[in-house]
């Protein structure tokens, strides 16, 4: 999966679109508890999320791969890619 669209929301949940079109919200909450993640526990910082396509980061070093986002998304619904269909 590549992350095409990403938009940090309250309560530590990230809105993701996928590039095959699918829509739906990881919550970063269970990983607060790490110490990797300990920055984000401040709402700012959380905000502050960067998009690598195929990862995600934060400025303070925390990142989470597109794969363990895969993984444990609640996938929401789908948009339209324009892709023909056969």
């Amino acid at each position: 999966m590549r992350i095409v669209e990403l938009h940090p929301q309250s309560n530590w949940v990230l809105s993701i679109v996928a590039d095959d079109g699918r829509e739906g919200i990881f919550d970063v909450s269970d990983y607060l508890e790490y110490e990797a993640f300990e920055q984000l526990r401040d709402p700012k910082v959380f905000e502050k999320v960067s998009n690598g396509g195929y990862f995600v980061e934060w400025d303070c070093g925390a990142d989470l791969s597109a794969d363990t986002i895969e993984a444990h998304w609640r996938v929401t619904g789908t948009r339209d890619t324009g892709a023909v269909r056969h």
